[in-house]
C-alpha cells in the first residue's frame, strides 16, 4: 500500500487508464510509477463502482516482479501490511478491497442501505 503524497492517506497503487491500455497494462504501469515495484498481474479480485464520481475500480492479485521499492510524487511511503494494520491505517473503503485480495475469500463488500428511488412529478 502507499500513502498518497496529495492526501496523506494509505491506499492502493493505481489510477486512470490511458486511452491505449487494457486495464492489466494500467495496474503495471501504475504500480511501478507509485512504488518502483514491477509486478505479475494475477485475478481480477474485485469490481467497486463509486456512484458519486462515476468510477469504476478494479482490484487485481498482483505478485512482485522486480525492480525496486521507493516513493514518487504520487507517494511518500511504500508498506507490505499485515491485515491489522491495513484495518488501522486505511478507510473502510480501501481496506475491503485490499483485504478481500489477500484471502481466498474474495471481495468483502459493506452491506449498504438501499437509497430510495426519487418518484418523479
Amino acid at each position: 500500500m502507499i500513502r498518497r503524497a496529495d492526501s496523506g492517506t494509505w491506499e492502493l497503487p493505481g489510477g486512470v487508464l490511458e486511452l491505449t491500455e487494457v486495464p492489466e497494462e494500467g495496474m503495471v504501469r501504475r504500480v511501478w510509477e507509485e512504488t518502483g515495484i514491477r509486478v505479475e498481474v494475477g485475478e481480477l479480485t474485485g469490481a467497486y463502482k463509486n456512484t458519486d464520481r462515476g468510477i469504476m475500480a478494479l482490484v487485481f492479485c498482483c505478485k512482485p516482479a522486480g525492480g525496486e521499492e521507493r516513493t514518487s510524487t504520487e507517494s511518500t511511503a511504500v508498506e507490505w501490511p499485515t491485515p491489522e494494520e491495513i484495518t488501522a491505517r486505511m478507510t473502510e473503503v480501501y481496506a475491503i478491497r485490499l483485504l478481500g485480495t489477500l484471502d481466498d475469500k474474495g471481495p468483502r463488500p459493506k452491506p449498504r442501505r438501499p437509497t430510495p428511488l426519487k418518484k418523479s412529478a
